[in-house]
């Protein structure tokens, strides 16, 4: 899994910009001899009872819910902003309902997956930056982050610029893709928020300074909540005033955040602006495109389910019931994005920090946890398969669909609650590109056709095409699963203390300071 590490005299990082007094190179330069070997005395200490075992589980699980529920309370939060504009678009016409709805799901939705895959690469960088106590270049880090996101959504606006073409090359019907178009243009601030947002909240979950992004989240969604509804209601501001809305809730967070920062609450981390940040930058972006093309191969699976569903025979129904599993997939996934974020941060400190057996262990614990929780929604499903549809329709049919699904939507359920957690593994240790070829082959070169081949030439119908790219998800999770297993954590302890220093920008200089 491990190249070679660097040796610390590896000028690998770029150039200068920070000068660094004789104690914290004297620090960096203990970190660098203490990297790697696992043997160090702040690593795991023997467990030699069952009883030790259960406490230091115990404690590794507080740890991890710690991180873990305020992630799922601002994944929620930030998942919200956009549902209450769609119920509120709901209040006005169907048409304008249709247009929030395709520009959240598919303009947005599009913009999102990217922004949130790119500024995972924090994840890994950050994350190991801070175990190695080498908190300066986290700053650095989210200034880079910030200069490769800001340039990414210039490279997206023409997807928000000419939204109605698009949507009517896809067989969009015309008056939703033209009003949709219309409101795409509204929301092309959000688009930016999404470059400033994603970066500083990896920078912040490397810290574990998690409670301050829900406070954050909550506080937007309640200004969101009231804003919406004087826009709306009483000014009858229809659109604009939903995208008005919109948008300034998610500057809202973003001025929030960075408000916290520039206070003073990240102490070490965040110094100012620097011109470190200019360098390394095609590295850096390499790291998060991976991260983009591995989440985002992710997303997209379920939305080509939607797709081809569409062509089947009584379309509607089809449509209708896999939407229903889809939209309770999503509120699922948002409750394992925390188990995502805090897995990735404690394996990306430990490793950072030369302590690759509490990484080991934190992964145990984390997955004993989220496979509890996916039986639970396993199990609630298969007993509700009849009436977990009834609240979204009035269709008896589309019900009938719907619990024809369940058998495979609690396999769904299931599986995705440990894939969640490997792919936090995967950020916290970065192996992003490793994943996105993983992702790329399970789902798209195994799943999709499979699916289409059960679904089709046998006609087994939807159940055929959502249990065929199943196949894809428990492929690409065994694959996680040994890969996880046959790991040297070891070597990637080293191979953090490499990354770091590499782009770090410092390994010159802490070489000559030896």
């Amino acid at each position: 899994m491990s190249s070679s590490s660097r040796s610390a005299g590896d000028n690998g990082g770029g150039g200068g910009g920070v000068c660094y007094g004789e104690e914290e190179a004297a620090a960096m330069r203990e970190t660098l001899l203490q990297a790697g070997g696992g043997n160090r005395e702040e690593d795991m200490e023997e467990i030699r009872s069952v009883a030790a075992l259960v406490r230091r589980a115990a404690e590794e699980n507080r740890r991890l819910w710690y991180l873990a529920g305020p992630a799922i309370f601002t994944s929620l939060a930030q998942y919200s902003l956009g549902a209450v504009s769609q119920v509120f678009a709901g209040h006005l016409t169907t048409l304008e309902l249709d247009a929030v709805s395709t520009e959240n799901m598919v303009i947005a939705g599009l913009a999102f997956g990217i922004m949130y895959g790119m500024g995972s690469a924090l994840e890994t960088l950050c994350g190991q930056a801070y175990g190695a106590k080498q908190l300066h270049m986290l700053g650095v880090y989210l200034q880079r982050s910030w200069l490769i996101l800001v340039a990414m959504s210039v490279c997206l606006l023409p997807i928000y610029l000419f939204a109605t073409p698009i949507l009517l090359f896809f067989r969009q019907e015309r008056d939703i893709a033209a009003l949709a178009g219309r409101f795409s243009l509204y929301m092309i601030p959000q688009l930016f928020a999404y470059a400033l947002n994603f970066p500083i909240q990896k920078f912040l979950q490397a810290q574990s300074k998690v409670m301050a992004m829900a406070v954050v989240s909550a506080a937007a969604l309640l200004f969101h909540v009231a804003l919406t509804w004087v826009l709306v209601v009483p000014m009858k501001m229809g659109l604009v005033g939903l995208a008005v809305a919109l948008n300034a809730s998610w500057w809202v967070v973003v001025l929030g955040q960075l408000a916290y920062i520039f206070l003073g609450y990240c102490p070490g981390a965040w110094n100012g602006f620097d011109c470190l940040a200019f360098t390394d930058l095609l590295g850096f972006a390499r790291l998060s495109l991976g991260s983009a093309i591995m989440l985002c191969l992710e997303f997209w699976f379920y939305m080509f389910l939607i797709v081809i569903v569409g062509n089947l025979p009584n379309a509607q129904v089809a449509v209708a019931a896999v939407s229903i599993c889809t939209n309770l997939f999503g509120w699922q996934i948002m409750v394992f994005f925390g188990f995502n974020a805090a897995i990735s941060v404690r394996v990306s400190n430990e490793l950072g920090a030369g302590r690759p057996r509490a990484a080991k262990f934190a992964i145990l614990v984390v997955l004993m946890s989220s496979v509890a929780i996916g039986l639970a929604f396993f199990v609630a499903v298969l007993l509700l398969r009849d009436v977990y549809g009834v609240p979204f329709t009035e269709s008896p049919e589309v019900v009938r669909a719907v619990a024809s699904l369940g058998v495979v939507f609690a396999f769904t359920l299931l599986l995705n609650s440990i894939q969640p957690v490997l792919s936090g593994v995967a950020v916290g240790a970065g192996w992003q590109w490793l994943v996105a070829y993983i992702n790329l082959g399970c789902y798209y070169c195994i799943g999709i056709p499979v699916g289409y081949a059960i679904a089709f030439p046998l006609q087994l119908g939807v159940q055929g095409m959502w249990g065929g790219m199943l196949t894809g998800v428990g492929l690409q999770t065994v694959i996680l699963v040994a890969i996880t297993l046959r790991t040297n954590w070891s070597n990637e302890a080293r191979e953090a203390h490499s990354r770091i220093h590499h782009w770090g920008g410092s390994a010159k200089l802490i070489s000559e300071s030896i």
